[in-house]
């Protein structure tokens, strides 16, 4: 016959040892904190789901603490579709910049300049670096001609979009005609481009007289910015007595580089090559 235990002593325990006194429920029904079944290590089970963390490094610094060592997030990588997009939305429509309309007109008088070169599309530019995927000519370039602009007589567009082997994407955008007033008209390319709505002025323009081409050339470098992603766009431009354009040579990772490491002073100089390329005698 089994006998009661003696006042003031805790309840036999099966398992061994004394019966733990009773603890309280958790809220909402929850097991009680330090609760294991028998022959378990006990453990503080959180509650409401969530799973114990467990430190994974010394200290509380990156890494410490249950959290696994974290990096900084990877830079999106542009494909060059998105900086075709980029690139043709930003300079092909640069007949909506003017090219001197208005500033341009200010002090400027006399005859215009005889019209004695032209501007060319070829189907490679560069050496042959880049090939001609289309020529828009005809169809943005509509804005460029039809565009007033009291300096410049006889405008005619040349637009063409080119790409390189390694995915980099060139888009030219230029006029030819008799331009009064060439500087002015250069300067007005670049100051439409970077007031272009979503672009940033990030790298004012510089002028380069590259060696062996008699041509100043302005380079400025914006960016533009689509949802999270910001989009780095160096160009580069010429005005003179009958031919301006703009130059706008972006590599995925120019797109993603810091504007202030473009070098300007190197496409300043593809830019005069491309000029030398692309600008032929009248007739």
């Amino acid at each position: 016959m089994t006998m009661p235990p003696p006042p003031n002593q805790p309840p036999h325990n099966p398992y061994g040892g004394p019966v733990p006194p009773p603890q309280q429920p958790g809220p909402y029904g929850a097991a009680p904190q330090g609760f294991a079944p028998p022959g378990h290590p006990q453990q503080a089970y959180p509650q409401h789901g969530v799973p114990p963390q467990y430190p994974a490094g010394p200290g509380p610094g990156p890494g410490g603490w249950g959290q696994p060592p974290m990096g900084p997030p990877p830079k999106k990588k542009l494909s060059a579709g998105a900086i075709v997009a980029i690139v043709v939305g930003s300079l092909v429509v640069v007949g909506g910049i003017g090219y001197g309309v208005k500033a341009g007109l200010d002090g400027v008088t006399g005859p215009f300049p005889a019209a004695t070169h032209k501007l060319v599309v070829p189907q490679t530019v560069l050496g042959g670096e880049f090939t001609l995927v289309s020529d828009l000519s005809d169809t943005q370039g509509k804005e460029i001609e039809d565009t007033p602009d009291f300096t410049v007589k006889d405008a005619t567009a040349a637009v063409g979009q080119y790409s390189g082997k390694d995915e980099s994407v060139l888009v030219l955008s230029g006029l030819y005609g008799q331009i009064k007033s060439p500087g002015s008209t250069r300067s007005s390319i670049l100051r439409g481009a970077a007031t272009d709505k979503g672009s940033t002025l990030v790298v004012k323009p510089k002028d380069f007289t590259p060696a062996g081409y008699g041509v100043t050339v302005s380079c400025q470098v914006t960016t533009s910015k689509d949802g999270l992603a910001t989009t780095t766009l160096p160009m580069c431009a010429w005005g003179d007595e009958n031919t301006a354009a703009a130059i706008a040579l972006v590599g995925v990772g120019e797109a993603t580089a810091d504007p202030k490491d473009i070098d300007l002073a190197d496409l300043a100089e593809k830019t005069a090559k491309i000029r030398a390329e692309i600008r032929k005698p009248i007739g």
